[in-house]
């Protein structure tokens, strides 16, 4: 018998906050994963536990869950559950990564058309990086 899942702690999950629920979703199930909380084989909760336990809609937890397990993060089978995949963490890792990737050539983007040098792009960089993450 599979082990049960535990109660995930994914931080609020709120239409006032940045991004739509089932990515919010997503965004909290991707940090658990990339962050070790969430072990491979680990397994989660239904989409009606979690739905019940976030306040949100069943539709909305089945969205993330697809979208999570079509990037090969977790997997379900049928009759026991859904679970997170033997790679769901370097996966959920290589996803973040690429969307820092981004957000950093945007950020350089930004910088250049400012008029910042790459030397004071730099030191913008490093300055950003001591400062403690949200």
């Amino acid at each position: 018998m599979p082990p049960e899942p535990s109660k995930l702690i994914l931080g609020p999950i709120s239409p006032a906050a940045p991004g739509t629920l089932y990515q919010q979703i997503v965004n909290g199930l991707n940090r658990e994963i990339s962050e070790g909380r969430l072990q491979p084989g680990a397994p989660l909760p239904s989409f009606r536990q979690l739905a019940e336990d976030l306040l949100v809609s069943v539709i909305t937890v089945k969205r993330a869950y697809e979208e999570l397990e079509s990037a090969g993060i977790i997997y379900r089978r049928q009759g026991l559950g859904t679970f997170v995949a033997e790679l769901g963490g370097d996966r959920s890792r290589e996803g973040k990564l690429n969307a820092a990737r981004e957000m950093f050539r945007s950020g350089a983007r930004e910088a250049a058309q400012a008029g910042l040098t790459p030397a004071q792009t730099l030191k913008l960089v490093r300055e950003v990086l001591k400062q403690p993450p949200e």
